[in-house]
């Protein structure tokens, strides 16, 4: 059975003979050639030959092209920062301080398209019959936070219809995006959302449910599958999101995958993920990461089941660690073996917190997976980011990125259970949910007031 076989047996609810594997290497693909991510997203020949690489390396029965949810913005105003070892992040928002619904949308020639359609071609024509190709678009509810900035939060309130009429340009958007990667020959479109975990089921429903179903019959009407990739805790919203009926929804380790399947197979839809990116593909050894995998296999039902990371894997993973991933999945018999004499090592770091009770002045602690690369995170740092300008040196904001091992170390120590969080003082603020700006300044005030 090819590895195509295997993703398209799972998307018609068909058995396999073993789980599909999708390891969703964006800039990683890069790693395995030297090269960085400024010049895997932005050379095509490079996009290429590294995707090739990990077609050779790590053997997967489906292989996303490109991983940038910024494509789109980009095209539409956006201006990006490019760091070497992740996808570019957001910057700047066209829509920020005049809120005017757009009109344009994506042409064949706009911005990266060009290189992004040359580079699914020839995949298409190199392994598409073998290895399943995944075309991911920027989800409409990303896309307009990307567009109008975190305002676009308060707008909900004040501005409803106003979110109303962006989110279904963003709809459109996203429909033209699809088009193009259907014509290029993409077997799965993913539609990929990380702010939906940021927002509340009612949020969902009232702004997101009927794009979302419009966007799912679109891409099935084009005899298509689709995806729904959620980032960050959207426990919350794993209903709600069914409703929308896409073919599958990808989550992180923010989920708990054992009951989030429970709610995918009431709706028949099919679950990927959640390999965790950070404390074990990214800091594990090999080792740690074939007991993830063999865990993983012997307690969740295998129907309906891909098995992937739960976002875009960081740059630096070791390789070796993404075969072991893959070698488990295929023969796990043989990979028990291996574990025989295995015991986890967890690294021994001393964190020492501050003294929450005696703060000079009020600290806000921002726990990430990576500002830099999950837009779910990035909005979050935003929305405390935007305390500075108002207070200044009253107050101080950390960001605490959980691709270090010592921050790994700290929000264990601190007992953060979900990514990405705001603390105040020690104290836990908001979880996965963009926190009002209004509120946000009131508390703050509230805790330099106690001080005075």
């Amino acid at each position: 059975m090819t590895g195509k076989e295997r993703i398209l047996n799972v998307m018609n609810r068909k058995t396999s003979d073993v789980v599909p594997w999708v390891p969703f290497a964006g800039i990683h693909a890069g790693k395995l050639l030297g090269l960085n991510a400024r010049q895997v997203l932005k050379n095509a020949d490079m996009l290429f030959e590294s995707l090739m690489k990990v077609n050779e390396i790590y053997l997967p029965d489906g292989q996303p092209v490109i991983f940038d949810l910024q494509v789109e913005a980009e095209i539409l105003g956006c201006e990006l920062m490019w760091p070497e070892d992740s996808p570019p992040s957001v910057v700047s928002h066209p829509l920020a301080d005049e809120f005017i619904i757009p009109d344009k949308l994506p042409e064949t020639g706009d911005g990266r398209i060009p290189l992004i359609l040359d580079v699914m071609r020839r995949m298409k024509r190199s392994v598409g019959t073998e290895t399943a190709l995944y075309g991911l678009i920027c989800g409409p509810l990303t896309l307009a936070t990307h567009l109008r900035g975190s305002e676009l939060f308060m707008d909900t309130y004040v501005q409803e219809d106003k979110v109303r009429d962006l989110i279904l340009y963003c709809t459109r958007v996203a429909k033209r995006m699809a088009d193009m990667y259907i014509e290029a020959g993409m077997d799965v479109i993913a539609v990929v959302d990380p702010v939906i975990s940021q927002i509340s089921p009612e949020m969902f429903v009232t702004f997101l449910d009927e794009p979302l179903r419009d966007l799912f019959q679109y891409i099935k009407d084009k005899n298509t599958f689709s995806s729904l990739f959620v980032c960050g805790d959207a426990t919350k919203n794993m209903d709600v999101m069914c409703h929308t009926k896409p073919d599958m929804i990808s989550i992180d380790e923010n989920i708990d995958m054992f009951a989030a399947k429970k709610i995918c197979d009431a709706h028949r839809i099919v679950i990927g993920g959640n390999i965790p990116l950070t404390t074990v593909m990214l800091l594990g050894s090999q080792l740690d990461n074939i007991q993830f995998i063999i865990e993983f296999l012997e307690n969740i039902d295998h129907k309906n089941l891909i098995i992937s990371p739960g976002c875009d894997m960081p740059y630096d993973t070791p390789i070796e660690n993404v075969v072991g991933i893959m070698d488990a999945i295929r023969n796990p018999e043989a990979a028990k073996r291996l574990l025989e004499n295995y015991t986890k090592v967890e690294p021994d770091i001393d964190i020492l917190l501050p003294d929450y009770e005696h703060l000079s002045r009020p600290l806000i602690e921002v726990f990430t997976v990576d500002s830099a690369a999950c837009a779910a995170c990035a909005y979050l740092k935003e929305a405390a980011t935007r305390l500075i300008p108002v207070f200044g040196e009253a107050i101080e904001v950390k960001e605490y990125k959980i691709t270090e091992a010592e921050n790994v170390a700290r929000v264990r120590k601190l007992g953060v259970k979900n990514l990405p969080s705001i603390y105040v003082n020690g104290q836990l603020y908001v979880s996965s949910i963009i926190p009002d700006h209004r509120e946000f300044v009131d508390l703050i005030r509230q805790h330099l007031d106690a001080k005075s």
